[in-house]
């Protein structure tokens, strides 16, 4: 059987947590719903922000909801270095230690000594999915991604397990230019 993944593109993308919200778009301020995401609960906002690192910004950065309990900033590595943000590659919500930089809203402005990533690219599954293709949470795979003249297996995937995912890889735009990855394309999970 082969073990087929969805293939999605991660682009650069903010989450904020109520505090933060409140002090970029003011007080009791809540995020406005544009369009769900593929992974259950989780939706695109009307709101962006401006992210300032040492050499440069992003004007209009997208905030995806739901808040969070922690601010986390969501680039690639080509963004990070533009910016001049030492971000390191790191699970989602795992920002102790990570880069820093300064989100502006339309109410003010917030400091991050911490919160910014290189998120690890990852396979979201359900329990269910994860029995199918004989892998189970936080194991690393590889998966392969073929395309016209760019195949690539990506290695270092972890898969992350939980009732409330669907079933797909999110790579960021780094990754997705390298594999010249279009949307629906699918990869194939090679377990390590």
């Amino acid at each position: 059987m082969k073990k087929e993944v969805l293939v999605e593109t991660s682009a650069r993308h903010v989450h904020v947590s109520q505090a933060d919200l409140e002090v970029l778009f003011g007080k009791g301020y809540e995020l406005t719903h544009k369009k769900d995401l593929s992974q259950p609960g989780q939706f695109a906002c009307e709101e962006r922000v401006q992210v300032i690192g040492s050499k440069g910004s992003f004007p209009a950065v997208s905030i995806l909801g739901p808040v969070r309990p922690d601010t986390q900033v969501e680039l690639s590595a080509s963004d990070a270095r533009s910016i001049g943000v030492a971000a390191p590659c790191r699970e989602s919500g795992d920002i102790a230690g990570s880069g820093a930089c300064k989100l502006v809203g339309p109410a003010g402005e917030v400091e991050l000594d911490a919160g910014v990533i290189v998120a690890k690219r990852h396979i979201h599954a359900t329990p269910a999915d994860a029995e199918k293709y004989g892998v189970e949470d936080k194991q690393i795979v590889s998966v392969k991604i073929e395309s016209d003249g760019r195949t690539l297996t990506f290695g270092d995937v972890v898969v992350r397990v939980s009732p409330s995912y669907a079933l797909a890889m999110h790579i960021d735009t780094d990754e997705s230019n390298a594999a010249f990855a279009a949307p629906g394309m699918m990869g194939e999970i090679i377990a390590d």
